[in-house]
C-alpha cells in the first residue's frame, strides 16, 4: 500500500499478456502473482488462447483497436506503478504497446519475451522477435528471456558459460537496458541450484540469483509468475537487484509448495498462494 492524498491506495501492476483458459500462465498467473504480492493487478489482454497443461491448441489475437482501447482506459483512470509485457502475437501488438509506453513515459517495465509456451508450443508469429528488439528493448527496465527465447533474441547458440555471456551481450547491444538470463544453472558447476544471471548495460558487476533445483514438472507459467513478480517490487519502489531477489525467493518457494500438486496431465502449475495457505 502507499499513501495519496492522505488516503491509502494501492500499489498497481499494469499485465499486457495473454489469456491461459488452463489458468496457470499468462493474465491469469500474473492477476494471482501480484494478489499473492499484495499489489493490485490490472490488464490488457493482447490474446486468448484455448490451453491446457499439454499444450496450447490454438490462440487467437486480440485486435488492434480492442488493444488499445483497454490500454488507454487503465491509464485514463489509474497510472500504473509498473509495467509487465507478456505475450505479444503479432507486430501490431508490439508497436501498439511501444507507442503506450512512450507516450505516457511508464516506469519499471518488465518485458517477459513470450516466444514458446513450456510445452514446445509457438505464440507469436515469427516476425515478432524482430520486432520486439526494434521497439520494446530500449523502452524496458529489464528483459527476462529463457534459454529458448535468449538464442531466438540474440541469434547466438547457447552451449557453454561463454556463449551464455554472448547471448545476453548480444541482447544488451541491441537496446536493452538489462536483462535477466534465466536457466544458468545449465553451465555452472553446481546444478542442485537454479540460477539466474542479470546482465545490465555498461555494468562490470554480475548478480546470480539462486534457489534450490526442484525436479518437478509443474512449471507451467514459471516465467509469466517471475516476471510480473519482479515488476511488484519494482512497482512498490525496490531496487533492481532487491526486486530479482525477492522475486526469485517467492518463485522458488511457489514451485515448492506446488510441486506435488496434481493439476492436468502434462506441466501442473506453480502454487501461487503457498504463502496465504500457510497461514
Amino acid at each position: 500500500m502507499k499513501q495519496k492524498n492522505d488516503k491509502e491506495t494501492y500499489v498497481t501492476v499494469l499485465s499486457i499478456a495473454g489469456s491461459d483458459s488452463i489458468g496457470g500462465a499468462g493474465i491469469q498467473a500474473d492477476i494471482k502473482t501480484c494478489t499473492a504480492l499484495g499489489v493490485y493487478a490490472m490488464t490488457a489482454i493482447t490474446a486468448i488462447t484455448a490451453q491446457n497443461t499439454m499444450g496450447v491448441n490454438s490462440y487467437v489475437a486480440v485486435d488492434d483497436d480492442m488493444l488499445r482501447g483497454q490500454l488507454q482506459a487503465v491509464i485514463d483512470d489509474v497510472r500504473p506503478d509498473a509495467v509487465k509485457i507478456g505475450m505479444l502475437p503479432t507486430v501490431a501488438a508490439v508497436k501498439t504497446v511501444a507507442e503506450f509506453i512512450k507516450k505516457h513515459k511508464l516506469d519499471n517495465v518488465v518485458l517477459d519475451p513470450v516466444c514458446v509456451a513450456t510445452s514446445g508450443d509457438a505464440l507469436t508469429a515469427e516476425t515478432v522477435p524482430g520486432a520486439l528488439r526494434e521497439y520494446l528493448f530500449p523502452l524496458a527496465t529489464l528483459v527476462t528471456p529463457n534459454l529458448s527465447e535468449a538464442q531466438l533474441l540474440s541469434g547466438v547458440e547457447i552451449t557453454d558459460p561463454e556463449t551464455f555471456a554472448a547471448a545476453a551481450e548480444a541482447i544488451l547491444s541491441q537496446g536493452a537496458h538489462a536483462v535477466l538470463m534465466k536457466g544458468g544453472h545449465h553451465y555452472m558447476a553446481n546444478r542442485d541450484k537454479a540460477t539466474d544471471v542479470l546482465f545490465i548495460a555498461g555494468a562490470m558487476n554480475v548478480p546470480e540469483y539462486s534457489a534450490p533445483f526442484v525436479n518437478t514438472a509443474n512449471t507451467h507459467g514459471t516465467g509469466c509468475t517471475y516476471s510480473s513478480a519482479i515488476a511488484s517490487f519494482l512497482g512498490s519502489g525496490m531496487p533492481l537487484c532487491e526486486a530479482i531477489g525477492n522475486a526469485k525467493a517467492y518463485v522458488s518457494e511457489a514451485i515448492i509448495a506446488g510441486a506435488d500438486k496434481l493439476l492436468g496431465h502434462g506441466h501442473g502449475p506453480l502454487c501461487h498462494f503457498y504463502n496465504v495457505l500457510k497461514k
